[in-house]
């Protein structure tokens, strides 16, 4: 039973030179990767899984596609490191103009990043530099990155507790509704607590300038807003001249069934950030937004204020072109949409009869599956599953502020037997009653 010898050996040295806190290390947890293939990884000792997280959403085409092998072989033999601000490498400019042609404006800028939290700084301070305001509302349940302006857009304690002295504190927080707590109720309240700090200011009083959310919470627990929610939270940003900023660095690039999830929700955004799947399995993220917003950055003099070492690293900016010709096209939005409907559908049968089964939700190939029960037993349920999922041999994770959502992220084109498995497992894990 997973993890075998091979991965605890490995465990026990990662505990010697890892900060303790970044990897968790118990008996039944981690295993060590050694190899992966479309949605399968194989563990150093051999064990062989399937994998519905995508790697964190980042394999939507499959772990090692052909997509990403061929354009990373391409561009090894030619450049493999440049100066991104400097003496940029060509595949930056195509990667650029690709970008730019699939935003959603006639006319836009972009930024490349590494991470996704890098691609939250960007839109985070062309927001200020725009509206000349610093203020920011985001909402609770909201993951943004961890760095320590992404830190300050995120709401939940368990990251930000220990660092709150050094977040910004102009950061005012609204609940986040979604269809299965109030539906238009809770819509209406969080539109009300949206609209007082857009009337009276951040906490610290600083006037607000930008809104930050997600199309739909990935990290959580793919919580999908109510109707009409997105719309209304636009038109408030717009009377009052503040810019919305959309994180979608997992809704993002084909994951939910189209380019930008914030179309099928209602959201009209004045910046959008890009990530995991952009890259194909390589660092690579983005911020885009219109000229008229983006212009707001100074002119470079030959020294950029907002810059990386890696900023248009060539293997990712290759990958990424390749990427964005698959993951924009139409079919393959509504490869992702059948998809979706299709595990949505197996999973909705299969947990229908139990009762720790609260909801079963998704949008495209972001699926969540909420736990409820007894009292206190929904916390923490999502990460039981998937500790006893992984001994079953599938890899899932948990999500939600208490842990009570387990997360499906899985590539596109599973064939019928593997998500017809896992729906199985996760059955037969669910009704032994964790």
């Amino acid at each position: 039973m997973p993890p075998g010898p091979a991965s605890q050996g490995l465990a026990e040295r990662l505990r010697k030179v890892e900060s303790r806190n970044v990897t968790h290390v118990s008996d039944r947890w981690p295993v060590f990767w050694e190899e992966a293939s479309g949605s399968n990884v194989r563990d150093v000792d051999g064990n062989v899984f399937i994998d519905v997280t995508g790697a964190f959403g980042v394999a939507l085409l499959g772990h090692g596609s052909e997509v990403t092998r061929l354009a990373l072989a391409a561009q090894s033999g030619r450049l493999i490191h440049g100066m991104g601000d400097i003496h940029p490498p060509a595949k930056k400019l195509e990667l650029l103009e690709r970008l730019v042609a699939v935003a959603p404006w006639d006319d836009s800028r972009a930024v490349l990043s590494s991470t996704g939290s890098e691609a939250t700084e960007t839109a985070l301070k062309t927001a200020q530099l725009a509206t000349g305001k610093p203020g920011i509302v985001a909402f609770e349940g909201g993951y943004h990155g961890l760095t320590l302006g992404a830190l300050s857009v995120t709401e939940r304690a368990h990251f930000r507790s220990r660092f709150s002295s050094r977040a910004y504190a102009g950061v005012g927080f609204a609940p986040f509704p979604d269809d299965i707590s109030d539906g238009a109720g809770a819509a209406t309240r969080s539109l009300e607590v949206v609209r007082g700090y857009l009337e009276n200011g951040a906490p610290n009083g600083d006037p607000v300038g930008c809104i930050i959310v997600e199309p739909v919470q990935a990290r959580g627990g793919a919580r999908i807003p109510p109707r009409g929610f997105m719309r209304e939270l636009g038109a408030l940003a717009n009377a009052a001249g503040v810019l919305v900023i959309a994180d979608e660095i997992m809704t993002g690039l084909g994951r939910c069934g189209s380019p930008f999830a914030s179309g099928l929700v209602g959201l009209v955004p004045d910046i959008v950030c890009i990530g995991k799947s952009l890259g194909g399995g390589l660092p690579i993220s983005a911020c885009i937004a219109p000229a008229a917003i983006m212009d707001a950055w100074p002119e470079s003099d030959g020294e950029a204020i907002h810059t990386s070492t890696f900023l248009g690293h060539p293997l990712a900016c290759a990958v990424a072109v390749d990427v964005l010709e698959v993951v924009c096209s139409e079919s393959f939005s509504k490869r992702v949409t059948d998809d979706g409907a299709r595990w949505l559908s197996a999973l909705t049968l299969r947990l229908a009869h139990i009762p720790e089964v609260a909801s079963v939700r998704g949008m495209g190939l972001l699926l969540g599956i909420e736990f409820g029960g007894p009292a206190g037993w929904a916390d923490g349920a999502g990460v039981r599953v998937a500790e006893e999922a992984l001994a079953q041999g599938l890899i899932a994770l948990p999500a939600g502020d208490q842990g009570h959502v387990l997360e499906l992220t899985p590539p596109v084109g599973m064939t019928d037997e593997q998500v017809k498995w896992v729906v199985e497992c996760l059955g037969v894990v669910i009704e032994a009653g964790l």
